[in-house]
Protein backbone atom coordinates (compact mmCIF):
# COMPACT_ATOMS: atom_id res chain seq x y z
CA UNK A 1 0.00 0.00 0.00
CA UNK A 2 2.84 2.39 0.83
CA UNK A 3 4.42 1.82 -2.55
CA UNK A 4 1.16 2.67 -4.31
CA UNK A 5 0.75 5.85 -2.28
CA UNK A 6 4.25 7.10 -2.97
CA UNK A 7 4.54 6.43 -6.70
CA UNK A 8 3.53 9.02 -9.29
CA UNK A 9 2.86 12.73 -8.89
CA UNK A 10 -0.73 13.25 -10.18
CA UNK A 11 -3.94 13.33 -8.22
CA UNK A 12 -4.54 9.77 -7.15
CA UNK A 13 -8.12 8.48 -7.00
CA UNK A 14 -7.81 7.74 -3.30
CA UNK A 15 -7.10 11.44 -2.64
CA UNK A 16 -9.90 13.00 -4.71
CA UNK A 17 -12.49 12.69 -1.97
CA UNK A 18 -10.13 14.28 0.58
CA UNK A 19 -9.47 17.20 -1.80
CA UNK A 20 -13.19 17.80 -2.33
CA UNK A 21 -13.74 17.56 1.40
CA UNK A 22 -11.01 20.12 1.98
CA UNK A 23 -12.59 22.46 -0.58
CA UNK A 24 -16.04 22.15 1.02
CA UNK A 25 -14.74 22.78 4.53
CA UNK A 26 -12.84 25.89 3.42
CA UNK A 27 -15.87 27.27 1.58
CA UNK A 28 -18.01 26.89 4.68
CA UNK A 29 -15.33 28.57 6.78
CA UNK A 30 -15.28 31.59 4.38
CA UNK A 31 -19.04 32.02 3.92
CA UNK A 32 -19.35 35.05 6.23
CA UNK A 33 -16.08 36.64 5.09
CA UNK A 34 -17.04 36.54 1.40
CA UNK A 35 -20.49 38.00 2.05
CA UNK A 36 -18.96 40.90 3.97
CA UNK A 37 -16.45 41.41 1.17
CA UNK A 38 -19.28 41.46 -1.43
CA UNK A 39 -21.18 44.04 0.65
CA UNK A 40 -18.05 46.22 0.79
CA UNK A 41 -17.52 46.02 -2.99
CA UNK A 42 -21.21 46.82 -3.57
CA UNK A 43 -21.00 49.86 -1.35
CA UNK A 44 -17.84 51.14 -3.08
CA UNK A 45 -19.31 50.56 -6.56
CA UNK A 46 -22.15 52.98 -5.75
CA UNK A 47 -19.60 55.78 -6.22
CA UNK A 48 -19.71 55.28 -10.01
CA UNK A 49 -22.70 52.97 -10.62
CA UNK A 50 -26.41 53.39 -9.81
CA UNK A 51 -27.29 52.08 -6.40
CA UNK A 52 -29.91 49.68 -7.73
CA UNK A 53 -27.26 48.00 -9.95
CA UNK A 54 -24.93 47.66 -6.95
CA UNK A 55 -27.68 46.12 -4.84
CA UNK A 56 -28.73 43.81 -7.67
CA UNK A 57 -25.12 42.62 -7.98
CA UNK A 58 -24.96 42.03 -4.21
CA UNK A 59 -28.19 40.02 -4.32
CA UNK A 60 -26.86 37.91 -7.22
CA UNK A 61 -23.56 37.17 -5.43
CA UNK A 62 -25.39 36.37 -2.17
CA UNK A 63 -27.70 33.95 -3.98
CA UNK A 64 -24.75 32.16 -5.57
CA UNK A 65 -23.02 31.96 -2.21
CA UNK A 66 -26.16 30.34 -0.84
CA UNK A 67 -25.97 27.62 -3.50
CA UNK A 68 -22.25 27.06 -2.85
CA UNK A 69 -22.75 26.75 0.91
CA UNK A 70 -25.77 24.46 0.48
CA UNK A 71 -23.81 22.17 -1.87
CA UNK A 72 -20.85 22.02 0.53
CA UNK A 73 -23.08 21.17 3.48
CA UNK A 74 -24.84 18.45 1.48
CA UNK A 75 -21.48 16.96 0.49
CA UNK A 76 -20.12 16.88 4.04
CA UNK A 77 -23.37 15.49 5.44
CA UNK A 78 -23.25 12.37 3.28
CA UNK A 79 -21.24 9.31 4.33
CA UNK A 80 -18.10 8.76 2.33
CA UNK A 81 -19.23 5.46 0.84
CA UNK A 82 -22.33 7.20 -0.57
CA UNK A 83 -20.33 9.88 -2.43
CA UNK A 84 -19.73 9.64 -6.17
CA UNK A 85 -16.59 11.74 -6.44
CA UNK A 86 -16.87 12.38 -10.20
CA UNK A 87 -20.47 13.60 -9.94
CA UNK A 88 -19.76 15.92 -7.03
CA UNK A 89 -16.65 17.30 -8.68
CA UNK A 90 -18.71 18.18 -11.76
CA UNK A 91 -21.44 19.71 -9.57
CA UNK A 92 -18.94 21.89 -7.69
CA UNK A 93 -17.35 22.87 -11.01
CA UNK A 94 -20.65 24.18 -12.44
CA UNK A 95 -21.62 25.95 -9.22
CA UNK A 96 -18.21 27.62 -8.98
CA UNK A 97 -18.39 28.65 -12.65
CA UNK A 98 -21.72 30.39 -11.97
CA UNK A 99 -20.32 31.86 -8.75
CA UNK A 100 -17.26 33.27 -10.55
CA UNK A 101 -19.47 34.73 -13.30
CA UNK A 102 -21.63 36.43 -10.66
CA UNK A 103 -18.58 38.00 -9.01
CA UNK A 104 -17.17 39.03 -12.40
CA UNK A 105 -20.40 40.82 -13.30
CA UNK A 106 -19.18 43.66 -11.08
CA UNK A 107 -17.18 44.81 -14.12
CA UNK A 108 -20.46 45.54 -15.92
CA UNK A 109 -21.67 48.06 -13.33
CA UNK A 110 -21.62 51.72 -14.36
CA UNK A 111 -20.18 51.23 -17.84
CA UNK A 112 -21.03 54.82 -18.81
CA UNK A 113 -19.13 56.33 -15.87
CA UNK A 114 -15.67 54.97 -16.52
CA UNK A 115 -12.61 56.70 -15.08
CA UNK A 116 -9.06 55.82 -14.04
CA UNK A 117 -9.99 55.39 -10.36
CA UNK A 118 -12.74 52.95 -11.28
CA UNK A 119 -10.41 50.81 -13.37
CA UNK A 120 -7.75 50.85 -10.64
CA UNK A 121 -10.42 49.64 -8.25
CA UNK A 122 -11.26 46.85 -10.69
CA UNK A 123 -7.65 45.67 -10.49
CA UNK A 124 -7.73 45.77 -6.69
CA UNK A 125 -11.05 43.93 -6.75
CA UNK A 126 -9.60 41.23 -8.97
CA UNK A 127 -6.43 40.90 -6.89
CA UNK A 128 -8.33 40.46 -3.62
CA UNK A 129 -10.75 37.92 -5.09
CA UNK A 130 -8.00 35.88 -6.74
CA UNK A 131 -6.01 35.77 -3.51
CA UNK A 132 -9.06 34.64 -1.53
CA UNK A 133 -10.08 32.02 -4.08
CA UNK A 134 -6.54 30.63 -4.21
CA UNK A 135 -6.56 30.32 -0.43
CA UNK A 136 -9.87 28.46 -0.28
CA UNK A 137 -10.15 26.60 -3.62
CA UNK A 138 -6.57 25.56 -4.47
CA UNK A 139 -7.29 22.02 -3.27
CA UNK A 140 -9.09 21.32 -6.59
CA UNK A 141 -7.47 23.18 -9.50
CA UNK A 142 -10.33 22.76 -12.07
CA UNK A 143 -12.78 24.31 -9.58
CA UNK A 144 -10.35 27.16 -8.90
CA UNK A 145 -10.01 27.90 -12.61
CA UNK A 146 -13.80 27.74 -13.09
CA UNK A 147 -14.27 30.36 -10.37
CA UNK A 148 -11.43 32.76 -11.23
CA UNK A 149 -11.22 32.79 -15.05
CA UNK A 150 -14.70 34.43 -15.50
CA UNK A 151 -13.74 37.23 -13.08
CA UNK A 152 -10.46 37.94 -14.86
CA UNK A 153 -12.09 37.82 -18.31
CA UNK A 154 -14.84 40.25 -17.19
CA UNK A 155 -12.34 42.78 -15.80
CA UNK A 156 -10.00 42.47 -18.80
CA UNK A 157 -12.92 42.83 -21.24
CA UNK A 158 -14.09 46.05 -19.57
CA UNK A 159 -10.56 47.48 -19.69
CA UNK A 160 -10.04 46.50 -23.32
CA UNK A 161 -13.33 48.13 -24.32
CA UNK A 162 -12.03 51.48 -23.03
CA UNK A 163 -9.10 51.40 -25.46
CA UNK A 164 -7.04 53.78 -23.31
CA UNK A 165 -3.32 52.87 -23.00
CA UNK A 166 -3.58 53.11 -19.20
CA UNK A 167 -6.52 50.72 -19.22
CA UNK A 168 -4.66 48.37 -21.58
CA UNK A 169 -1.70 48.36 -19.18
CA UNK A 170 -4.01 47.52 -16.28
CA UNK A 171 -5.55 44.71 -18.37
CA UNK A 172 -2.09 43.29 -19.05
CA UNK A 173 -1.27 43.47 -15.34
CA UNK A 174 -4.54 41.68 -14.55
CA UNK A 175 -3.69 38.81 -16.93
CA UNK A 176 -0.15 38.51 -15.55
CA UNK A 177 -1.43 38.63 -12.00
CA UNK A 178 -3.90 35.86 -12.71
CA UNK A 179 -1.22 33.68 -14.28
CA UNK A 180 1.16 34.24 -11.36
CA UNK A 181 -1.47 33.49 -8.73
CA UNK A 182 -2.46 30.32 -10.56
CA UNK A 183 1.20 29.30 -10.45
CA UNK A 184 1.17 29.84 -6.69
CA UNK A 185 -2.06 27.86 -6.45
CA UNK A 186 -0.39 24.89 -8.11
CA UNK A 187 2.26 24.99 -5.40
CA UNK A 188 -0.41 25.01 -2.71
CA UNK A 189 -2.17 22.15 -4.45
CA UNK A 190 1.07 20.12 -4.56
CA UNK A 191 1.57 20.79 -0.86
CA UNK A 192 -1.95 19.55 -0.09
CA UNK A 193 -1.33 16.40 -2.11
CA UNK A 194 1.98 15.79 -0.33
CA UNK A 195 0.24 16.25 3.02
CA UNK A 196 -2.43 13.72 2.07
CA UNK A 197 0.23 11.28 0.86
CA UNK A 198 2.12 11.57 4.14
CA UNK A 199 -1.08 11.15 6.13
CA UNK A 200 -2.01 8.07 4.11
CA UNK A 201 1.47 6.65 4.63
CA UNK A 202 1.22 7.34 8.35
CA UNK A 203 -2.18 5.61 8.50
CA UNK A 204 -0.75 2.64 6.59
CA UNK A 205 2.19 2.42 8.99
CA UNK A 206 -0.11 2.65 12.01
CA UNK A 207 -2.27 -0.14 10.55
CA UNK A 208 0.82 -2.28 9.99
CA UNK A 209 2.07 -1.60 13.52
CA UNK A 210 -1.32 -2.48 15.01
CA UNK A 211 -1.43 -5.67 12.97
CA UNK A 212 2.09 -6.63 14.06
CA UNK A 213 1.20 -5.78 17.66
CA UNK A 214 -1.87 -7.99 17.48
CA UNK A 215 0.25 -10.83 16.11
CA UNK A 216 2.89 -10.22 18.79
CA UNK A 217 0.28 -10.15 21.56
CA UNK A 218 -1.24 -13.39 20.33
CA UNK A 219 2.20 -15.03 20.12
CA UNK A 220 3.04 -13.82 23.64
CA UNK A 221 -0.29 -15.09 24.94
CA UNK A 222 0.33 -18.51 23.41
CA UNK A 223 3.89 -18.58 24.73
CA UNK A 224 2.68 -17.69 28.23
CA UNK A 225 -0.02 -20.35 28.02
CA UNK A 226 2.55 -22.89 26.82
CA UNK A 227 4.90 -21.90 29.64
CA UNK A 228 2.15 -22.32 32.24
CA UNK A 229 1.19 -25.67 30.72
CA UNK A 230 4.83 -26.74 30.78
CA UNK A 231 5.21 -25.72 34.40
CA UNK A 232 2.04 -27.56 35.38
CA UNK A 233 3.21 -30.63 33.49
CA UNK A 234 6.59 -30.58 35.22
CA UNK A 235 4.92 -30.10 38.59
CA UNK A 236 2.57 -33.04 37.97
CA UNK A 237 5.28 -35.35 36.65
CA UNK A 238 7.69 -34.40 39.43
CA UNK A 239 5.01 -35.02 42.04
CA UNK A 240 4.19 -38.42 40.56
CA UNK A 241 7.88 -39.39 40.48
CA UNK A 242 8.39 -38.66 44.15
CA UNK A 243 6.06 -41.47 45.30
CA UNK A 244 8.00 -44.40 43.81
CA UNK A 245 11.28 -42.62 44.51
CA UNK A 246 10.52 -42.44 48.22
CA UNK A 247 10.00 -46.19 48.19
CA UNK A 248 13.34 -46.68 46.43
CA UNK A 249 15.08 -44.47 48.96
CA UNK A 250 13.43 -46.25 51.87
CA UNK A 251 14.27 -49.79 50.75
CA UNK A 252 17.80 -48.85 49.66
CA UNK A 253 18.43 -47.26 53.05
CA UNK A 254 17.19 -50.41 54.78
CA UNK A 255 19.51 -52.51 52.61
CA UNK A 256 22.47 -50.16 53.07
CA UNK A 257 22.02 -50.13 56.85
CA UNK A 258 21.44 -53.93 56.94
CA UNK A 259 18.42 -53.39 59.19
CA UNK A 260 16.93 -56.77 58.31
CA UNK A 261 20.18 -58.68 58.56
CA UNK A 262 23.72 -58.59 57.24
CA UNK A 263 24.42 -58.65 53.52
CA UNK A 264 27.18 -61.16 52.99
CA UNK A 265 28.12 -59.92 49.52
CA UNK A 266 30.00 -56.62 49.80
CA UNK A 267 29.17 -55.65 46.22
CA UNK A 268 25.45 -55.76 46.99
CA UNK A 269 25.96 -53.47 49.96
CA UNK A 270 27.91 -51.07 47.73
CA UNK A 271 25.16 -51.22 45.12
CA UNK A 272 22.54 -50.42 47.75
CA UNK A 273 24.58 -47.39 48.84
CA UNK A 274 24.87 -46.24 45.21
CA UNK A 275 21.13 -46.67 44.72
CA UNK A 276 20.46 -44.62 47.84
CA UNK A 277 22.89 -41.82 46.86
CA UNK A 278 21.53 -41.68 43.29
CA UNK A 279 17.98 -41.64 44.62
CA UNK A 280 18.77 -38.72 46.91
CA UNK A 281 20.33 -36.84 44.01
CA UNK A 282 17.30 -37.55 41.85
CA UNK A 283 14.94 -36.48 44.65
CA UNK A 284 16.84 -33.22 45.00
CA UNK A 285 16.55 -32.65 41.26
CA UNK A 286 12.81 -33.39 41.33
CA UNK A 287 12.31 -31.03 44.25
CA UNK A 288 14.13 -28.26 42.38
CA UNK A 289 12.06 -28.82 39.24
CA UNK A 290 8.89 -28.91 41.34
CA UNK A 291 9.78 -25.65 43.11
CA UNK A 292 10.69 -23.88 39.88
CA UNK A 293 7.55 -25.06 38.09
CA UNK A 294 5.36 -23.97 41.00
CA UNK A 295 7.00 -20.53 40.98
CA UNK A 296 6.59 -20.13 37.22
CA UNK A 297 2.98 -21.29 37.40
CA UNK A 298 2.27 -18.76 40.15
CA UNK A 299 1.39 -21.48 42.67
CA UNK A 300 4.21 -20.88 45.14
CA UNK A 301 2.83 -19.33 48.31
CA UNK A 302 5.09 -17.82 50.93
CA UNK A 303 4.59 -19.10 54.48
CA UNK A 304 5.85 -15.96 56.19
CA UNK A 305 7.21 -15.86 59.72
CA UNK A 306 10.10 -14.16 61.62
CA UNK A 307 13.41 -15.38 60.21
CA UNK A 308 16.93 -14.58 61.44
CA UNK A 309 19.13 -14.35 58.35
CA UNK A 310 22.35 -14.92 60.29
CA UNK A 311 20.93 -18.05 61.93
CA UNK A 312 19.80 -19.51 58.61
CA UNK A 313 23.26 -18.92 57.12
CA UNK A 314 24.89 -20.64 60.10
CA UNK A 315 22.57 -23.65 59.79
CA UNK A 316 23.24 -24.01 56.06
CA UNK A 317 27.00 -23.76 56.56
CA UNK A 318 26.78 -26.40 59.29
CA UNK A 319 24.95 -28.77 56.93
CA UNK A 320 27.61 -28.33 54.28
CA UNK A 321 30.57 -28.52 56.66
CA UNK A 322 31.60 -32.02 55.56
CA UNK A 323 31.89 -30.90 51.93
CA UNK A 324 33.93 -27.88 53.04
CA UNK A 325 36.38 -30.07 54.93
CA UNK A 326 36.64 -32.67 52.17
CA UNK A 327 37.73 -30.01 49.64
CA UNK A 328 39.98 -28.16 52.08
CA UNK A 329 38.27 -24.81 51.49
CA UNK A 330 38.74 -21.70 53.59
CA UNK A 331 35.21 -20.49 54.38
CA UNK A 332 34.62 -17.30 56.34
CA UNK A 333 31.28 -15.95 57.52
CA UNK A 334 30.75 -12.36 58.65
CA UNK A 335 27.37 -11.24 59.97
CA UNK A 336 26.59 -7.72 61.06
CA UNK A 337 25.80 -7.29 64.73
CA UNK A 338 22.17 -6.89 65.75
CA UNK A 339 20.51 -7.85 62.46
CA UNK A 340 16.76 -7.40 62.75
CA UNK A 341 14.68 -10.50 61.97
CA UNK A 342 13.03 -10.72 58.56
CA UNK A 343 9.35 -11.36 57.87
CA UNK A 344 9.83 -14.04 55.21
CA UNK A 345 9.39 -17.68 54.25
CA UNK A 346 12.07 -19.51 56.24
CA UNK A 347 12.13 -22.49 53.87
CA UNK A 348 12.66 -20.17 50.89
CA UNK A 349 15.41 -18.17 52.67
CA UNK A 350 17.10 -21.42 53.64
CA UNK A 351 16.92 -22.70 50.07
CA UNK A 352 18.43 -19.43 48.82
CA UNK A 353 21.35 -19.77 51.21
CA UNK A 354 21.86 -23.48 50.51
CA UNK A 355 21.83 -22.99 46.74
CA UNK A 356 24.31 -20.09 46.81
CA UNK A 357 26.70 -21.74 49.25
CA UNK A 358 26.44 -25.10 47.42
CA UNK A 359 27.25 -23.39 44.13
CA UNK A 360 30.28 -21.73 45.70
CA UNK A 361 31.46 -25.08 47.12
CA UNK A 362 30.86 -26.79 43.81
CA UNK A 363 32.78 -24.33 41.64
CA UNK A 364 35.62 -23.40 44.01
CA UNK A 365 38.73 -25.57 43.50
CA UNK A 366 40.54 -27.28 46.35
CA UNK A 367 42.25 -24.84 48.68
CA UNK A 368 40.09 -21.97 47.47
CA UNK A 369 38.29 -19.39 49.52
CA UNK A 370 34.60 -18.59 50.10
CA UNK A 371 33.41 -15.47 51.92
CA UNK A 372 29.82 -15.25 53.20
CA UNK A 373 28.52 -11.89 54.43
CA UNK A 374 25.11 -11.03 55.90
CA UNK A 375 24.38 -7.46 56.91
CA UNK A 376 22.36 -4.32 56.49
CA UNK A 377 22.07 -2.80 53.03
CA UNK A 378 22.43 0.94 52.31
CA UNK A 379 18.70 1.27 51.60
CA UNK A 380 17.74 -0.04 55.06
CA UNK A 381 17.10 -3.64 54.04
CA UNK A 382 19.41 -6.63 54.38
CA UNK A 383 21.92 -8.18 52.01
CA UNK A 384 23.49 -11.63 51.67
CA UNK A 385 26.74 -11.97 49.72
CA UNK A 386 28.45 -15.25 48.78
CA UNK A 387 31.83 -14.75 47.09
CA UNK A 388 34.09 -17.54 45.82
CA UNK A 389 37.43 -17.90 44.02
CA UNK A 390 36.13 -20.26 41.35
CA UNK A 391 36.64 -20.10 37.57
CA UNK A 392 34.16 -17.24 37.15
CA UNK A 393 31.59 -16.76 34.42
CA UNK A 394 32.20 -15.01 31.07
CA UNK A 395 30.20 -11.78 30.82
CA UNK A 396 28.19 -13.03 27.83
CA UNK A 397 27.14 -16.17 29.74
CA UNK A 398 25.75 -14.51 32.89
CA UNK A 399 22.29 -14.15 31.39
CA UNK A 400 22.39 -17.79 30.28
CA UNK A 401 23.20 -19.19 33.73
CA UNK A 402 20.20 -17.29 35.10
CA UNK A 403 17.92 -19.35 32.85
CA UNK A 404 16.59 -22.77 33.91
CA UNK A 405 19.10 -25.56 33.07
CA UNK A 406 21.64 -22.97 31.92
CA UNK A 407 25.31 -23.57 32.74
CA UNK A 408 28.49 -21.65 31.92
CA UNK A 409 31.13 -23.25 29.71
CA UNK A 410 33.95 -23.03 32.29
CA UNK A 411 31.68 -24.37 35.02
CA UNK A 412 30.88 -27.43 32.93
CA UNK A 413 34.57 -28.15 32.51
CA UNK A 414 35.73 -27.63 36.09
CA UNK A 415 32.79 -28.16 38.45
CA UNK A 416 30.89 -31.08 39.81
CA UNK A 417 27.73 -32.16 38.06
CA UNK A 418 24.67 -29.92 38.35
CA UNK A 419 21.28 -29.23 36.81
CA UNK A 420 21.48 -25.49 36.27
CA UNK A 421 18.38 -24.87 38.40
CA UNK A 422 19.99 -23.39 41.52
CA UNK A 423 20.40 -19.80 40.40
CA UNK A 424 16.99 -19.54 38.63
CA UNK A 425 15.33 -20.80 41.82
CA UNK A 426 17.27 -18.28 43.91
CA UNK A 427 16.28 -15.47 41.57
CA UNK A 428 12.61 -16.49 41.63
CA UNK A 429 12.46 -16.84 45.43
CA UNK A 430 14.20 -13.50 45.96
CA UNK A 431 11.77 -11.85 43.52
CA UNK A 432 8.81 -13.37 45.42
CA UNK A 433 10.12 -11.58 48.52
CA UNK A 434 10.30 -8.27 46.64
CA UNK A 435 14.09 -8.31 46.51
CA UNK A 436 16.68 -8.41 43.75
CA UNK A 437 19.38 -10.93 42.89
CA UNK A 438 22.63 -9.81 41.32
CA UNK A 439 25.43 -11.95 39.91
CA UNK A 440 28.90 -10.45 39.45
CA UNK A 441 31.81 -12.41 38.04
CA UNK A 442 35.38 -11.88 36.89
CA UNK A 443 36.75 -14.55 34.57
CA UNK A 444 39.35 -16.80 36.25
CA UNK A 445 39.00 -14.86 39.53
CA UNK A 446 35.64 -15.83 40.98
CA UNK A 447 31.97 -15.05 41.29
CA UNK A 448 29.97 -12.92 43.71
CA UNK A 449 26.26 -13.64 44.30
CA UNK A 450 24.33 -10.85 46.03
CA UNK A 451 20.79 -11.05 47.43
CA UNK A 452 19.13 -7.72 48.27
CA UNK A 453 16.08 -7.94 50.55
CA UNK A 454 13.96 -4.75 50.78
CA UNK A 455 13.40 -2.76 53.98
CA UNK A 456 9.72 -3.77 53.92
CA UNK A 457 10.82 -7.31 54.81
CA UNK A 458 12.19 -6.27 58.20
CA UNK A 459 9.97 -7.50 61.00
CA UNK A 460 9.63 -4.06 62.59
CA UNK A 461 8.29 -2.55 59.37
CA UNK A 462 6.11 -5.52 58.43
CA UNK A 463 4.36 -5.73 61.85
CA UNK A 464 2.10 -2.62 61.49
CA UNK A 465 0.96 -3.87 58.11
CA UNK A 466 0.19 -7.30 59.54
CA UNK A 467 -1.77 -5.82 62.42
CA UNK A 468 -3.94 -3.91 59.96
CA UNK A 469 -4.66 -7.09 57.99
CA UNK A 470 -5.21 -9.24 61.05
CA UNK A 471 -1.95 -11.13 60.47
CA UNK A 472 -1.30 -14.06 58.14
CA UNK A 473 1.01 -15.89 60.54
CA UNK A 474 1.84 -15.85 64.24
CA UNK A 475 5.19 -14.27 65.10
CA UNK A 476 5.24 -16.00 68.50
CA UNK A 477 5.53 -19.32 66.71
CA UNK A 478 9.23 -18.69 66.08
CA UNK A 479 10.04 -16.41 68.99
CA UNK A 480 11.82 -19.12 71.02
CA UNK A 481 13.87 -20.22 68.06
CA UNK A 482 14.96 -16.65 67.37
CA UNK A 483 15.80 -15.87 70.98
CA UNK A 484 18.53 -18.53 71.09
CA UNK A 485 20.36 -17.19 68.02
CA UNK A 486 22.82 -14.37 68.38
CA UNK A 487 24.56 -13.17 65.22
CA UNK A 488 28.34 -13.22 65.48
CA UNK A 489 30.07 -9.96 66.26
CA UNK A 490 31.93 -8.29 63.44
Amino acid sequence: MRARLLQGSGVRPEFEYELLEMFAQRELAARVTLLLLAASFSLVSMSWAPWHQALAWLALVSAMRFFVVAACRAFLARPRNAINVADWRARFLLIELANGTAWGSLAALGLGAANAATHAFMLVFLTVLLAIRITFASAVMPILLAGTVPMTLAVVARLLVQGDPFDLAIAAIAVGLHAYLIFLARGLNATALAMLALRAEKDALIAEIEEEKAISDEARRRAEAANVAKSRFLATVSHELRTPLNAILGFSEVMKGELLGPIRNGSYQEYAANIHDSGRHLLQLINEILDLSRIEAGCYELNEEPVALAGVVEDCLRLLNLRVESKGLDVTMVCSKGLEPLWADERAIRQICLNLISNALKFTPRGGQIAITAGNSPDGGQVLVVKDTGPGIPREEISMVMQPFGQGSLAQETAEGGTGLGLPIVHSLVTLHGGTFELRSVLRKGTEAIVWLPPSRLLGRARPHLQQEGGRAHPRRSAGRLAGRQPPET
